[in-house]
């Protein structure tokens, strides 16, 4: 029997690009309201209290979700390169950007690291160009510049004063009850998280090509395995347990929300791995940092610093995501376009 036609696997290609855009977008969604409620635990407790709960609950959550789709024993499919590549992503991922990430919104609010940690995407698109020879065309051009433009947009320069005023006159503030920002150490560690965040998903995708989605759930296990084992390592310097089993109830609390939620972003990020390119899933996912601010705003109200120009910031940022998932032929079909239009549309990098 003859076998599928050009066209229709370029249909295919094209609806799972789609879906991995789809699935990408809803875990932004789900890491801004983990960032959120993991903001609220950092307020009373440590990063390294934070990890020890966020970490290894990852590994019994997608232990249950693989078995339940019958995708563990995909991991034996998996080849030793492929779980080499997984077990550096998770750790780079979920331990030290993790780590820098949670040091960065402790210290200066998630709103604020939300603008700074963009420069992951820069890292992640350069490597997916690098070493996955994808390509850049116009339409992501666009939506990379639009999702970049769209969180940068809601960055406010105005730094907060020390006294609170009223018309003009000084008023007494509770110095509990006012988050200031420690500018120095945030930005710092917002930059280093950037590093493991924009390496890892490449990482993935090198492991994670020409696989489906079950693959995607092993995969994930295969890299919380790996981050747990190396978290363990850390907490077997002297102190760290006995920090660790200092957490208290409250802060315990917010990061178990954390952790569950974290996961399911995890699993989502996978899936979008598993299905479109990184220099498509990468871009959407930087529209956690546009939905983090209005989760902060419900859950952090007291402890972050929110500036203006949001709404607009989410329309920007949505409709360079629509630029990214968007392919070049679907445009050709619906709009007619003179032949130097479709000539500039199918233009590629490198």
């Amino acid at each position: 029997m003859p076998g599928p036609s050009p066209g229709h696997d370029q249909q295919e290609r094209e609806e799972r690009k789609v879906l991995g855009g789809f699935l990408a977008l809803l875990s932004a969604a789900t890491f801004a309201f983990e960032t959120a409620t993991a903001r609220r635990g950092v307020l009373t407790a440590t990063v390294a209290q934070a990890l020890a709960i966020t970490v290894p609950l990852g590994v019994p959550i997608f232990f249950l979700v693989a078995a339940a789709f019958g995708s563990l024993g995909t991991i034996l499919a998996f080849s030793t390169e492929a779980i080499v590549y997984l077990a550096l992503a998770g750790v780079l991922h979920f331990v030290w950007g993790r780590y820098c990430n949670y040091r960065a919104s402790k210290a200066m609010g998630a709103n604020l690291v939300a603008p700074v940690q963009q420069s992951n995407m820069l890292v992640t698109l350069a490597l997916a160009i690098w070493i996955l020879g994808e390509h850049l065309n116009p339409l992501r051009v666009l939506g990379i510049g639009l999702v970049i433009l769209g969180p940068a947009l809601t960055y406010d320069r105005k730094r907060r004063k020390a006294a609170d005023t009223i018309a003009g006159a000084p008023i007494q503030i509770d110095a509990h009850k006012v988050f200031r920002p420690n500018y120095a150490e945030g930005y710092l560690f917002a930059l280093l998280s950037s590093t493991g965040y924009g390496i890892s998903p490449v990482l993935v995708r090198l492991a994670l090509e020409h696989r489906g989605l079950d693959s995607s759930l092993g995969a994930g296990l295969i890299s919380y395995v790996a981050a747990t084992v190396a978290f363990a390592l850390i907490l077997l310097l002297p102190g760290q347990w006995r920090h660790v089993r200092a957490l208290n109830p409250g802060a315990a609390k917010w990061f178990a929300i954390s952790g569950v939620c974290v996961c399911f972003a995890q699993m989502l990020r996978y899936m979008a791995l598993a299905l479109a390119p990184v220099s498509v899933v990468t871009p959407i996912q930087r529209l956690s940092l546009v939905f983090r601010l209005y989760f902060s705003r419900i859950i952090n109200p007291d402890h972050e610093v929110f500036g203006g120009r949001i709404i607009a910031a989410t329309v920007v940022s949505l409709v360079g995501a629509l630029a990214l998932s968007a392919s070049t032929e679907l445009v050709q079909s619906v709009l007619p376009l003179p032949d130097w239009a479709k000539t500039f549309l199918n233009w590629q990098w490198p």
